[in-house]
């Protein structure tokens, strides 16, 4: 008799459990897919900001339905924050011991939200004289573009942005504190043109060749603009670059090491969030290989000193930094890329024009893909591939659950 007691109850109990453990499994799934679909939905807001082209939500529901068939979209609206989307959606889990007390079925529900917020962005932009001219507006046009995507008018937003323009070296402004300002060396010190060293050198050249020197190439580069929520500040950076005037050549581990700069909150900038709180990211963009004159090609200078000798390096008498045979240049790209990394910074890397297999093998190992991928490289060969990668890239952005 008091078997006859105990099993149903027993029995009762494990159904119940089951029940419980279906319901608790049910809504991990659920959320789940939600975040999914948040995250599906966050991808297209670069070509549907407002929602209203149903881009979104068809990203969304073919998400949500993908990782858990039968489950309903209740609302897909704009999130709380900037450029975001808010999913919410429910299932009916059927019950084994529970449907015998009248209840056949329990609704499950789930919410989240994803886009574009805590984010410090800063554009690495190729200043050098063959951007000039379409190539740098079209890149100008689409920077402002992602600008008007994550920092939209009339908005407060986290979103940070600073841009760092380069050629053989950088301008750093005088946003950057500890008393820097004008161009720097690649150790940091004051870029005063041709070193002074060498000066003997210069004046040692025929008139024909003195004369095509020109011992300024630092005013030409527009200067930093450190990281900031000021729109219009920013949009006024990039319409600064026109890759004009006194060329000193293409120096890109100089234009990575002061982006980093830039997203680390310590000194020389320190305007940067801490890294567990914001997504940093470098975009690099540049159209041609390192080049200080002694790297070949239709660049390389016959006469010593010229142009390039006002570079990062050669500024700080350092003259056997070349880029040929995997030289020193190239080599401190790739490390320059490592410490962003090791410092929570993500990369993408945007080579424009012509590109051999050097050139995109080293673009492709400074850039944060994900293994067995190239979601961080972009290859242009067209200045009309400049916007469409930018996009891409915006995308990728918005690819963070916010709540």
């Amino acid at each position: 008799m008091v078997m006859a007691m105990v099993i149903p109850a027993v029995l009762a109990m494990v159904g119940l459990a089951l029940d419980l453990g279906n319901l608790y499994s049910a809504h991990t799934r659920l959320q789940a897919a939600v975040d999914s679909a948040a995250l599906a939905g966050s991808l297209e807001l670069p070509y549907d900001p407002d929602l209203d082209k149903g881009l979104v939500r068809a990203a969304a529901t073919g998400m949500l339905e993908k990782n858990y068939p039968g489950s309903e979209l209740d609302s897909l609206i704009p999130g709380t924050m900037i450029r975001s989307v808010n999913v919410q959606a429910h299932a009916d889990v059927d019950l084994l011991i529970l449907g015998f007390l009248g209840l056949s079925a329990q609704r499950v529900e789930a919410a989240a939200s994803a886009g574009f917020n805590k984010l410090e962005v800063v554009f690495v932009i190729d200043n050098s004289g063959s951007m000039k001219g379409t190539p740098i507006n079209m890149v100008k046009q689409a920077a402002g573009e992602l600008v008007d995507l994550i920092i939209p008018d009339g908005s407060e937003t986290d979103t940070k942005i600073g841009l760092v323009p380069f050629r053989g070296k950088v301008n750093v402004g005088e946003a950057a504190g500890d008393g820097l300002s004008g161009c720097r060396n690649a150790d940091g010190s004051l870029n005063q043109g041709i070193h002074e060293d060498f000066m003997d050198l210069y004046w040692d050249l025929p008139y024909y060749y003195r004369r095509r020197v020109n011992l300024d190439t630092c005013s030409s580069i527009p200067e930093a603009q450190e990281l900031t929520r000021n729109k219009s500040a920013v949009i006024a950076s990039l319409n600064s670059q026109t890759a004009t005037g006194a060329a000193s050549g293409t120096v890109i581990p100089e234009g990575l090491k002061w982006g980093r700069h830039m997203l680390t909150p310590q000194r020389p900038y320190d305007q940067a969030g801490d890294k567990e709180e914001f997504r940093k990211i470098i975009i690099l963009l540049t159209d041609g290989d390192n080049e200080d004159g002694n790297c070949g090609g239709p660049y390389r200078a016959y006469y010593e000193p010229n142009n390039y000798w006002t570079n990062a390096y050669y500024g700080m008498k350092v003259t056997d930094a070349h880029c040929e045979d995997g030289g020193r240049l190239n080599q401190d790209m790739l490390n320059e890329a490592e410490a962003a990394k090791d410092a929570g910074i993500e990369i993408f890397t945007i080579r424009f024009g012509t590109s051999d297999n050097t050139d995109r093998d080293l673009m492709r190992a400074m850039a944060s893909s994900k293994p067995g991928t190239d979601d961080h490289y972009f290859d242009a060969p067209s200045v009309y591939d400049i916007d469409d990668i930018f996009k891409k890239i915006g995308r990728q952005l918005g690819w963070r659950l916010l709540s």
